[in-house]
């Protein structure tokens, strides 16, 4: 497996994991109440932050474990990564024309920084699928 797409998977899961351990939060506290006056802000810093650290330790955790496997980035992966980061851009502007709509028609701040966080959540999910396809599936020009 290339590094990129072990990289790729790392970021997939910790994205997944993060934004359910969010939900499980906010749901959880939400009980009878309505989503909105839940107090979700300091969840939804902390997952993001525990993703972002998550994320460092596990690529350098991989980057330890598979020392010996010594590559260099070819013009295959070059195309592969590209592919990935505009498969996952795409969603980032999804989530911000959500937002902005949401802001336009007055919605609660609850709505616009969830569509937000969705929009990175299914960015990465994106990127990281697009990647993975890439890598088992071949990549060629289009």
């Amino acid at each position: 497996m290339a590094a990129e797409e072990r990289r790729s998977w790392i970021a997939m899961v910790v994205a997944v994991v993060a934004y359910a351990v969010y939900l499980v939060v906010v749901l959880g506290r939400a009980g009878d109440s309505a989503l909105v006056d839940v107090a979700y802000a300091w969840p939804l810093v902390w997952t993001v932050v525990a993703a972002v650290v998550a994320a460092i330790v596990l690529n350098i955790a991989s980057a330890i474990a598979f020392a010996e496997e010594v590559e260099e980035k070819d013009q295959r992966d070059r195309e592969i990564y590209r592919f990935g980061e505009h498969a996952g851009h795409s969603f980032v502007v999804v989530g911000a024309v959500a937002a902005l709509l949401l802001a336009l028609l007055e919605a609660d701040r609850f709505w616009i920084a969830n569509a937000v966080y969705l929009a990175f959540v299914l960015s990465a999910l994106a990127e990281g699928v697009a990647k993975v396809v890439a890598y088992r599936r071949g990549f060629g020009p289009w």
